[in-house]
């Protein structure tokens, strides 16, 4: 069995999925409505009291984690923790609380997710769909063809600001919705023609406030009854008569999540109106069921990330094979290094981008390197992830200060230590013959040592490859960490 917790701006939701038969069977869900979102002050802080709230939630789910034996548990978190400036003080704090690290995902990554979700639930390989996901603080737009993305985007608007923006005091009057909907409109106006060249067959909505907005349309025969440009409308005037959303007392929605419903309501009619869809289809599946089939695909050793790492290799004209050999020369001496957590994918992934810089210029190529790996769009990849990666091509040669603070990790300074030493073999053209090669990175009083092994074989058939070590040697005894490299 697998889980997914998702940290969403406005609720915090758990699934425990079990695959089989081609499909995931949810076999126990958990979901906390804490408004995390409503927990930002003016300049994009999370009050204590939100931070407090969002870690008492996560110690819950982990009651609920620790009932079930699973092989794998992924925590996903979207819009709030992107944009909350004091995140990084918060994520220790939920890691701890749960006990699986938090992995903050982009917008795209997100969307890329919800449909994976959405995919697994509709078996219908050769349907082109648009897929929309109001959340509390973005919506992702998702144009595909079966199970592949051609087009996926992530914008900055959600039920959260909507409802703090336009009905804050509760008063629903024609002026603020339309001016809400104009705003929506204004956010997808520019990304309009992208999706309707894609064209769809069909259109989703996978999210929570998008299947709320079904059931109050299906349950009180709304319009047609079903999500269509005139229910939507028909339910604006509803809400426009009563005026404030504590009158609102209708079949298929909590009261309290009926201000969430206005704001979402907002959003998509102004994205139907902007891209020109006509009717959706509310599906219950999405991030969490993304979340699962990817934890479940990674299981079975087909990661989203290495056809990742590949595409961003063409992208940038990297020379595979010289990647591919500088990979294996670094993941040979990692082992040799012996890590005790282990970050083996990181740094082979790194190694295969590890010359993405060249394709912008020859000087400074591992900046340029390190740059692209932090910032480009890696399907399956997290922020943290990326600049791991970034950080061990930024310090695949030259001076060690640029990274210092992250070689106090003593896995990432063996990683570093792997890479910068394939870089060197390669550079001297010893790539074949590092088989005498013996490493080590040990920790005494607190202090790490790096000590090299070589035949003296080897200097003789490869001359430079001394002048290379001596530049090693400085390299890390400036960062206080000593290198010796002794001829057997």
């Amino acid at each position: 069995m697998f889980a997914a917790v998702d940290l969403g701006s406005n609720s915090f939701r758990l699934h425990i999925g079990e695959p089989a038969g081609g499909r995931m069977h949810i076999v126990r869900t958990a979901r906390d409505p804490i408004r995390l979102a409503a927990g930002l002050d003016h300049d994009n802080m999370l009050t204590e009291a939100a931070m407090k709230s969002a870690v008492r939630s996560l110690e819950g789910f982990r009651a609920i984690l620790d009932e079930y034996t699973l092989e794998a548990v992924r925590v996903v978190a979207t819009n709030t923790l992107r944009v909350a400036r004091n995140a990084e003080q918060l994520l220790p704090q939920l890691e701890r609380a749960i006990g699986y690290p938090v992995e903050v995902i982009s917008g795209e990554e997100e969307g890329r997710l919800i449909y994976m979700g959405v995919a697994r639930a509709i078996d219908r390989l050769e349907e082109r769909r648009l897929v929309i996901d109001i959340g509390g603080g973005s919506t992702e737009v998702i144009a595909a063809i079966g199970p592949e993305i051609n087009l996926v985007e992530s914008f900055g608007i959600g039920t959260h600001p909507q409802t703090a923006a336009f009905f804050a005091d509760g008063r629903i009057t024609p002026q603020r919705f339309d001016a809400a909907v104009t705003e929506a409109r204004a956010r997808f106006e520019d990304a309009a023609d992208l999706y309707k060249a894609q064209g769809w067959d069909a259109a989703y909505g996978s999210s929570g406030t998008m299947r709320a907005i079904a059931e109050v349309l299906s349950k009180n025969s709304i319009g047609d009854g079903s999500m269509s440009q005139a229910s939507l409308h028909a339910l604006r005037d509803i809400l426009l008569e009563l005026g404030h959303v504590d009158a609102f007392n209708m079949p298929g929605i909590k009261k309290e999540r009926v201000p969430v419903m206005v704001g979402g309501l907002t959003v998509l009619i102004g994205v139907m109106q902007e891209l020109g869809v006509q009717q959706l289809t509310a599906i219950n599946a999405g991030l969490r069921l993304g979340v699962l089939s990817d934890l479940e695909l990674r299981a079975n050793r087909r990661d989203r990330r290495d056809a990742a790492i590949r595409a961003c290799m063409r992208r940038f004209g990297v020379d595979s094979q010289r990647a591919l050999r500088t990979s294996h020369i670094a993941s040979t001496l990692y082992e040799k290094l012996e890590p005790l957590d282990a970050r083996h994918h990181y740094l082979c992934w790194s190694a295969m981008l590890h010359e993405a810089g060249l394709s912008i210029s020859m000087t400074g190529a591992h900046k340029h390197g390190a740059y692209i790996v932090e910032h480009a769009d890696l399907p399956g990849f997290t922020t943290r992830e990326q600049r791991l990666m970034s950080t061990l091509v930024l310090g695949q040669k030259g001076n060690l200060r640029k990274i210092r603070e992250a070689l106090d990790d003593t896995d990432v300074a063996r990683a570093v230590l792997a890479l910068r030493m394939a870089v060197v073999f390669m550079h001297a053209r010893a790539d074949n013959d590092i088989g005498g090669v013996k490493a080590r990175m040990k920790s005494r009083f607190d202090t790490l040592r790096i000590e090299l092994e070589l035949p003296a074989e080897l200097l003789d058939r490869h001359p430079t490859l001394g002048p290379w070590l001596a530049k090693e040697e400085g390299a890390w005894n400036e960062v206080g960490i000593p290198f010796h490299a002794r001829i057997a």
